[in-house]
């Protein structure tokens, strides 16, 4: 209330001005209190100097202690990586800035002149991608805060399934229903599913307030929730519902998902005035199918071909000179986030240098302690304000919280500036997202982005070439004498597998061919070639997706992103190579942050391994308790950790929330990265081919139910599960001798020479304490494998018995 107050005197204060100062539809603001914290990243650097000083002035002697001196150094070498990739991230902690947009300034100036938006929604795979958790998605996107006219939705299906075009047509028939309810109860979000399945929460409307409507459409729904749901467990459609539609018509000739011509269907023709809703005569945007065509002997480039496809379809159609693209499972979560993004696009100083508006990507799926780690937030949460710095942070929360216990009002009776300190500490930015931001934009992420048609395909950053954002009525109208089936015939070549032969498409024009990670090196190649990029968070998420609800779906998704961008780093994309001169070294070092994911593995395998193997022979490697060389390290522990378990809690998580991020992040740095570094030097050699995985958007239900008690998932014989079993065992045989030799041996020596060595030993073992569970102490079917527990039980036996041997 309080924040809407203080919007209305700005307007008014607009309108006293009149027209003599010109007003921004976006404001930047840099994160304040960063001084703060760059003085704790400078303690935080001297006890890393400090580290490196005591490793090279205290090297064991080669004559007498050689396995030790290797030891020594091999460690010395992980914490130096550790230093230097610490070192890439304060680029993403130095200099964020978050954004504000001004829609009402918005709709004074241009509603009438708002330009025509495509969005792209992408889905592969119906056993895995659900026709109906599609639908929502294309739903909630097509009952966006803007004029229908202006709207066109396409669905890209690149399995060719007729389940998916039967799904997409019951809701383009649904549409007809939702869009006018949306609009009259102003509903959010606006995905049936997730809005019906919300509905008592306290942000939707009343239940007294139209339920009768809300009653009635909610059924229409559910029935035809029930009939795609229907359709999909028997895999067919009755021969009544397909006589109903010339579209189905089209699967007569498709012998496989991998083999059949280029399908297109408009099943809502948002140029004709005929088409409207049921109330208010409301007009419905455009809504197209489209597979593009495969064969056998063509390589279809996965999503990135399927965008390309889509964006030369769309340029016949609609040609909206905004495009959007999400993917099938992530939902619109707010109707007004293209308005949002129109305010950095039509901004009459700075709108015309913008390529893309980049949204994070938020989960409504995710338990109460985030078992997966999904969330990031300790990585990439920082507060606007002091917050920043986490001392500060406990301090500010404590004031806060304690004056707003005491105020008896629905607004807190404080300061402005204590109010200023609370409406920060509930927004919180991505730090990584946020720093790229301030150095030339974000990148590019792959979903929930909108994006400048011309900057997409290809087109450098000229301000004198640069197009307006109303050449799309040039197409449209065009396209207005032509019907629809003269559309769909002459657009299908545009979706051919031959067409983008001997052509720019996927190189110089549209998204890049050749990687997994095909967003981040467009986004790459699209700020190389001059554009600036925008991130923007707001206070109502504007996209929720679905996260995995296995370990192993998680670990997967993982590998595949850190594979993708450790090859984009080993290619000519590589951002302080192909970015040189192009854009600011902050921004290439912002990227190396993600492109060097694969490499942690190693210093970190060494880390949570050697260590606890050279406890076996009481060698230690660290300095001793009663040193004061054991202060660095103390300090640098203790910082480090004790401000992401604060930030973290103070941005919503909880303390075991953080534990568990700690450690999915030791999971992957194991597992999936190692795996990705891996294969991507194979793949260098030419060993292996690329390959594209699809994270499974469906569990079963005993899975799930687990997934929501919050127990960890190793049912499958997964090599990845192999390794960490292995690091488990390791690290509990090592811990356990270390407290014989401690307690048992009566040698407390041991604690003084080895305390430290123990101690991170003892840490990996809490760590690694699901994994015990599922080797030794579950009975359900989510337990290890016996296959794994043999191996990992024999291969860690096999490596503490050749340390004792070496050591």
């Amino acid at each position: 209330m309080r924040l809407l107050k203080h919007r209305e005197r700005e307007r008014e204060r607009e309108r006293d001005m009149g027209q003599e100062v010109y007003l921004p539809l976006f404001e930047t603001k840099a994160a304040e209190g960063r001084v703060a914290y760059k003085l704790y990243s400078l303690s935080v650097f001297v006890g890393i100097f400090s580290i490196w000083v005591f490793r090279a002035s205290h090297l064991p002697p080669a004559e007498t202690e050689r396995g030790r001196r290797w030891g020594w150094i091999g460690l010395s070498m992980a914490e130096l990586w550790f230093s230097f990739y610490w070192f890439l991230t304060q680029f993403a902690r130095w200099n964020p800035v978050y954004r504000s947009t001004f829609k009402h300034r918005l709709s004074q100036r241009y509603e009438k002149e708002l330009p025509g938006v495509d969005v792209f929604v992408c889905t592969a795979d119906p056993t895995i991608e659900p026709p109906i958790m599609v639908v929502n998605t294309v739903l909630s996107v097509m009952a966006y805060d803007y004029p229908p006219e202006k709207l066109a939705v396409y669905l890209s299906d690149d399995a060719g399934s007729e389940l998916t075009f039967y799904a997409l047509l019951e809701a383009s028939r649904f549409a007809k229903h939702w869009l006018p309810f949306c609009k009259k109860l102003k509903v959010e979000p606006r995905s049936p599913a997730a809005y019906f399945s919300n509905v008592r929460r306290d942000d939707q409307e009343p239940l007294g307030d139209g339920s009768e409507y809300r009653s009635s459409v909610k059924k229409i729904y559910e029935e035809m929730r029930d009939r795609i749901d229907i359709a999909t467990r028997l895999a067919q459609i009755s021969s009544d519902v397909q006589n109903e539609h010339k579209g189905f018509r089209e699967w007569d000739s498709v012998s496989s998902s991998h083999n059949h011509a280029a399908i297109l269907q408009i099943l809502i023709d948002g140029r004709e005035n005929k088409v409207v809703g049921i109330e208010n005569h409301d007009k419905l945007p455009t809504l197209v199918y489209l597979s593009r065509e495969k064969r056998p002997h063509c390589h279809h480039n996965f999503k990135a071909g399927a965008m390309n496809a889509l964006i030369r379809v769309s340029s016949k159609i609609s040609n909206g000179p905004i495009i959007l693209n999400v993917d099938c499972d992530v939902y619109s979560n707010n109707s007004e986030s293209v308005r949002d993004a129109m305010c950095f696009f039509m901004d009459e100083n700075k709108g015309y240098e913008i390529a893309y508006v980049q949204y994070p990507q938020s989960y409504n799926n995710l338990t109460r302690n985030d078992l997966h780690g999904i969330c990031l937030r300790v990585l990439n949460e920082v507060r606007h304000s002091l917050c920043a710095w986490t001392g500060y942070n406990n301090f500010l929360n404590f004031l806060i919280d304690s004056h707003t216990f005491r105020s008896k009002s629905p607004v807190p009776k404080m300061s402005s500036y204590f109010w200023r300190l609370k409406l920060h500490r509930n927004r919180g930015i991505k730090v990584d997202l946020a720093a790229m931001d301030a150095n030339g934009g974000p990148c590019y992420i792959g979903s929930g982005c909108f994006h400048r048609r011309e900057s997409l395909c290809g087109m450098k950053y000229d301000r004198k070439e640069c197009g307006g954002l109303d050449q799309w009525r040039k197409e449209m109208d065009k396209n207005e004498k032509q019907s629809a089936i003269v559309l769909e015939d002459r657009c299908k070549v545009l979706a051919s597998c031959t067409y983008e032969d001997n052509t720019q498409w996927g190189r110089e024009m549209g998204v890049k061919y050749g990687f997994p990670a095909e967003d981040i090196i467009t986004g790459l190649s699209i700020q190389c070639r001059g554009w600036k990029s925008i991130y923007f968070n707001p206070e109502r998420k504007s996209f929720t997706g679905v996260a995995p609800t296995t370990l192993l779906q998680a670990l997967v998704q993982q590998k595949r992103w850190s594979e993708g961008q450790f090859q984009i780093f080993l290619s000519k994309y590589c951002p302080f190579i192909y970015g040189r001169g192009r854009i600011p070294l902050n921004l290439r070092m912002c990227y190396a942050i993600y492109a060097l994911w694969a490499p942690n593995c190693f210093p970190t395998l060494y880390y949570v391994i050697v260590p606890s193997l050279f406890l076996l022979g009481d060698v230690s490697l660290f300095p001793e308790i009663t040193s004061l060389w054991i202060l660095p390290f103390t300090y640098v522990l203790i910082a480090k950790y004790g401000c992401s378990l604060a930030e973290f809690v103070t941005c919503g998580g909880t303390p075991q929330g953080w534990w568990n991020e700690q450690r999915i992040w030791v999971f992957r740095r194991t597992t999936s990265f190692c795996f990705a570094f891996l294969e991507t030097i194979a793949r260098q050699l030419g060993f292996t081919k690329l390959e594209f995985v699809v994270t499974a958007k469906v569990a079963d239900s005993e899975v799930y139910q687990r997934y929501l008690q919050e127990t960890m998932e190793f049912g499958s014989p997964s090599p990845m599960f192999t390794v960490l079993s292995t690091i488990a065992m390791i690290n509990l045989l090592s811990f356990i001798w270390g407290l014989k030799r401690m307690i048992m041996d009566a040698n407390f020596g041991v604690l003084e020479q080895l305390g430290l060595q123990i101690v991170l030993c003892g840490v990996i073992v809490l760590i690694n304490w699901p994994v015990y569970q599922g080797l030794f102490f579950r009975r359900d079917k989510g337990k290890m494998p016996f296959s794994v527990i043999y191996k990992s039980v024999m291969l860690a036996f096999l490596a503490c018995s050749i340390a004792l041997y070496l050591v």
